[in-house]
């Protein structure tokens, strides 16, 4: 039976309502894990854990229990690609340019070290341990630079696999609210200045929500130091990610002449991560004249954007999340835990003798 010619622009039609249709329902199935994320971050308890880790938590959970949701996959890596880079854009306008090189230059010089410090030693202790390298490496980033949206940045260059950037944002994300508890419950017994707490907290603490966390108590001044210092380590992701770019290029080049071969994987050109360039732009938006006037200097506003970015940023973790099937992970993911784990102790450690 041949069909009608008229019915071929409808079946078409249909066609592409379908495919809209899934991808509706699959970042509208991340809208909802992640409100349920948020409203679970509420309660006593989970509110130190934060919205984020919540909802990576409860995409997990529905993967392991009830397996993923195959229709609704299109919205789901819609969110979990093109929301997470949106985020990160709008992250760009948390960083203060002018107040960093006005106020925090010398900040800046000690956060060089702790990224290079956290970075080389999560590395080191992940060889030794023999830990999941790729794993390790954006756990060793995440703690050096800003948690899960630096880990949510480099992995496209990384070329990480979902499962494991969903897992190190998860474990990030724990860690740091383990961390910046256990800052606020010391502080009594440290014997630091407010000023110097402050320092302490944004130069060694994970993400942004965990420097503010532990400083909160000290004061406003220990809090605007500890943003002024953790700034800095997120203004580094530029330079890292371009430095990541450099050295995979590098690293496939080589591999390439030795073998004389080129697989697929190999031959792919790495893509150049241009939402960094939306997150700079955002950046010198939010540092100018203009968005000091309109952004900076209105709260009601910078904390509206502020939930929007962390919601948009735990929507695309959701979609990450239902990629992690907890029966395939191994040793290999505690042990890169455990490297995370020891690096966070010396950098505190380190951090707080050095102030």
């Amino acid at each position: 039976m041949t069909i009608p010619y008229t019915m071929k622009p409808l079946g078409l039609s249909a066609l592409l309502l379908r495919g809209c249709k899934q991808r509706a329902g699959g970042i509208a199935f991340t809208f909802l894990i992640a409100a349920a994320g948020c409203g679970l971050s509420f309660l006593p308890g989970f509110h130190y854990a934060g919205q984020m880790a919540c909802a990576i938590l409860l995409a997990i959970g529905y993967r392991h229990f009830i397996g993923y949701p195959q229709p609704l996959r299109s919205g789901i890596q819609f969110a979990s690609k093109n929301l997470l880079r949106f985020a990160i854009i709008l992250y760009g306008v948390k960083l203060n340019i002018t107040a960093i090189y006005r106020d925090g230059l010398g900040l800046l010089a000690r956060d060089v070290v702790v990224v290079l410090f956290a970075v080389g030693c999560t590395m080191l202790l992940a060889k030794w341990m023999r830990a999941d390298l790729k794993l390790s490496l954006l756990l060793g980033i995440g703690t050096g630079i800003c948690g899960a949206a630096a880990i949510a940045a480099v992995s496209p260059i990384l070329r990480s696999k979902d499962e494991d950037t969903a897992v190190s944002a998860g474990l990030i994300a724990l860690v740091g609210t383990l961390f910046a508890v256990a800052y606020t419950l010391l502080r009594p017994l440290l014997g630091m200045t407010d000023l110097q707490y402050g320092v302490w907290s944004g130069t060694s603490l994970h993400e942004i929500a965990h420097a503010a966390l532990a400083a909160s108590p000290a004061g406003q001044d220990a809090l605007a130091l500890a943003l002024l210092a953790k700034l800095g380590r997120v203004f580094l992701l530029v330079p890292m990610c371009l430095a990541l770019v450099y050295i995979q290029r590098v690293i496939s080049r080589r591999r390439g002449s030795k073998t004389g071969e080129h697989s697929e994987k190999q031959s792919a050109p790495l893509q150049f991560p241009w939402f960094l360039l939306g997150f700079a732009a955002m950046s010198l938006l939010g540092s100018s004249s203009i968005g000091h006037a309109f952004i900076q200097a209105q709260p009601a506003f910078m904390n509206g954007l502020t939930f929007l970015t962390t919601f948009l940023l735990t929507m695309a973790m959701v979609g990450l999340g239902l990629n992690v099937n907890l029966r395939s992970l191994d040793g290999g993911v505690l042990r890169s835990l455990g490297a995370m784990l020891v690096t966070s102790v010396l950098l505190s450690l380190w951090t707080y003798f050095s102030i």
